[in-house]
């Protein structure tokens, strides 16, 4: 190829280059869409993570719509109570209270508490499994284990457990992005406060002890852990324990009551009252309050706390002397260990006329 050929070419290349250049300058500016200086400061308190979570598409179209006034500042689950701060400020508006939410499994059905119908041979994903047979476990709402939900989760924070082969939510990593709830075809995940202590680790809503032959941890609707609940934090809904977390104390004497294990608690982390005899007036306050019956102890004399104490918590924050703190526990609970209460007197016949007596 001659030089001028060369120089032809790139000379061609060049004016195009240019005469796209100037057609791409123009473009720009007859279909720029105006900058809104408030959506692209909200887009700066956003993480970036764009999960779709607050249901929007991507931080971007979140940050828009709050500009425009269509939606709240404190939707974005990735950044919490931190970025609704910073967005309330922008907007100048209250960014209210911001509760934590994370992914929770509703279900214990690993190997040891409920069986497989038989060897499943398909493909490693729980929606293909679900669609054969029901499932491969005898419970047909059981967690599949196969990791649809762990593919789905874009901050690694759920995973299936090697021994249990069943989904496990990692709480500190949980970003409440959804994504795991949305993929699960057995809706065994739902978001729940992320400071919660109890949870229904069950969604069967089967009725009766049969379900103990599927799984021995289901619920069997028995309805005890809505008896034992002095706060009517829980109701039964489609056969299914529903807890109330703005009524829920954190006691766990829902846990303590259920027959199956059905309601999982961190019994680890339970405290117990204790009171200082020094600050304690014997003002029988703390008694009253307790719904366990807990508290032991006659008017102006120093109450004690006995081992029915669940830590609720109720006696501490209505004792008007702060003699009441709460404490770890130093043993487990005893719902037997209580204040035993006079058995009420029998009254005597009434002598009538008739009766000759």
């Amino acid at each position: 190829m001659s030089i001028i050929a060369i120089l032809t070419a790139a000379i061609v290349i060049s004016v195009l280059g240019l005469a796209f250049g100037a057609l791409l300058g123009v473009t720009d500016r007859v279909f720029r869409t105006p900058s809104n200086p408030t959506a692209d400061a909200l887009r700066e308190c956003l993480p970036g993570a764009n999960c779709g979570a607050c249901g929007y598409p991507g931080c971007d179209g979140y940050a828009v719509a709050v500009a425009e006034g269509k939606a709240p500042v404190g939707a974005c689950a990735v950044g919490g109570a931190p970025c609704a701060a910073k967005m309330a400020a922008i907007m100048g508006v209250d960014a209210g209270e911001t509760v934590r939410m994370v992914a929770t499994v509703a279900c214990q059905g690993s190997a040891e508490h409920c069986g497989d119908k038989g060897e499943y041979q398909g493909m490693t994903d729980c929606v293909a499994a679900s669609l054969v047979n029901g499932g491969t476990k005898l419970c047909q709402y059981a967690c599949l284990g196969l990791g649809t939900c762990e593919r789905a989760c874009p901050f690694d924070a759920i995973h299936i457990d090697p021994l249990k082969k069943i989904a496990v939510v990692d709480k500190e990593k949980c970003q409440g992005c959804k994504k795991c709830v949305a993929a699960c075809p057995q809706h065994v995940l739902s978001m729940q406060p992320a400071d919660r202590v109890v949870t229904v680790g069950c969604h069967n809503p089967e009725k009766g002890v049969a379900l103990k032959e599927k799984c021995d941890r289901a619920c069997i609707a028995c309805e005890a852990c809505v008896k034992a609940c002095n706060f009517d934090a829980i109701v039964m809904e489609n056969g299914v324990p529903k807890i109330d977390y703005q009524k829920c104390v954190g006691c766990m004497a829902c846990a303590d009551a259920c027959p199956t294990g059905a309601m999982e608690a961190e019994f680890e982390s339970r405290k117990e009252a204790y009171i200082d005899p020094s600050k304690c007036v014997g003002c029988t306050l703390c008694t009253k309050q307790c719904k366990f019956d807990a508290i032991e102890g006659a008017l102006k004399q120093t109450h004690k706390v006995l081992g029915a104490c669940t830590g609720c918590g109720l006696c501490a924050e209505k004792c008007p002397k702060h003699a009441i703190t709460m404490r770890d526990r130093r043993a487990p609970r005893n719902k037997m260990d209580k204040v035993k209460k006079a058995a009420a007197p029998v009254k005597a016949p009434v002598k009538t006329p008739e009766s000759g007596k």
